[in-house]
């Protein structure tokens, strides 16, 4: 039985997946795969969704999760449609969306990120939450095709993504996706659809303000029928948004408010401006600390 303490990977995405599974166990893991209509798919297993999207001779992908689970999510990909992953988009650089770049890569996959993401991976990084360092990947993980900011769209066989980047929101490299034939959005960590407070990665660029910025971009691009792929958690649709776009909203108002006035983090966290919000959105006291401290480092620094 294979198993791995990976809480501090998971802690990068929502503060409810660490404390809830600190560890894995890879055997039992299984890609679940919902269609999206127009072959367009979403597989959920550990870790970020995917989101598959057929073309005539290839296939893009959006996220990799763990290394681990590799060989099960190729599996339920070819299930789907046996034709090569030519393009593997990475929305942002933690592990559990980007653990799986070389075993992709090995197979003729060319990664496609915001080039914050190849800086990242390459340098390795340390969380400010909690102070968990990633290790610097190999050449092979790599992002080979980036870009800077704007938009731009890649095609494989008919199928077009475009790629949107948001400055400083979950990190400093996110890119959302849009497959417009399929009226499907693809978030990574800037939205989750668990009804949790996400994890703002301050040290390495997050900020709620992008945050905020980002989920306004999906409100806008999308409508009641879009198909909305979190980063964690079911398949979402736009009233999602708006909760979570709200939930995002008050926390800027209320403790940038508490900062301006020059209350320090440890006063702030004290207060407990979110407390009417804690009932629903944080799984423990700890969670609920870690989102006042991840929102109230966001000031002062941009």
């Amino acid at each position: 039985m294979k198993r791995v303490f990976a809480a501090a990977i998971v802690c990068a995405a929502t503060f409810s997946a660490a404390q809830a599974q600190p560890l894995i166990d890879w055997d039992k893991i299984q890609i679940k795969t919902i269609d999206l209509g127009n072959k367009t798919y979403m597989l959920e297993g550990q870790g970020g969704n995917i989101t598959i999207a057929v073309g005539t001779y290839g296939i893009i992908m959006v996220d990799g999760q763990f290394p681990q689970l590799s060989d099960k999510i190729k599996a339920a990909i070819k299930a789907i449609s046996p034709l090569p992953v030519k393009y593997m988009i990475n929305t942002h650089y933690h592990g559990d969306h980007t653990g799986g770049n070389e075993n992709f890569v090995k197979e003729g996959a060319t990664i496609v990120a915001h080039d914050n993401i190849r800086v990242r991976l390459a340098a390795g990084t340390v969380a400010g939450l909690t102070g968990s360092i990633a290790k610097p990947r190999p050449p092979e993980a790599l992002p080979k095709q980036t870009y800077t900011g704007g938009s731009f769209t890649i095609e494989v066989g008919g199928r077009k993504a475009r790629l949107t980047h948001v400055a400083n929101a979950h990190t400093d490299g996110d890119t959302w996706v849009f497959f417009e034939d399929a009226n499907v959005l693809a978030t990574g960590d800037t939205f989750n659809n668990l009804k949790r407070y996400q994890n703002i990665d301050y040290a390495n660029g997050g900020d709620v303000r992008g945050m905020i910025r980002a989920n306004a971009a999906y409100l806008n691009a999308s409508n009641a029928e879009t198909k909305i792929v979190p980063g964690h958690g079911g398949l979402a649709t736009r009233a999602d948004v708006v909760e979570f776009h709200g939930m995002l909203v008050t926390s800027q108002q209320r403790i940038e408010k508490l900062y301006n006035e020059g209350k320090t983090q440890d006063q702030v966290v004290a207060l407990k401006p979110m407390k009417d919000y804690d009932v629903k959105w944080a799984v423990s006291e700890a969670a609920a600390d870690g989102h006042l401290k991840n929102v109230f480092q966001s000031f002062g620094r941009y």
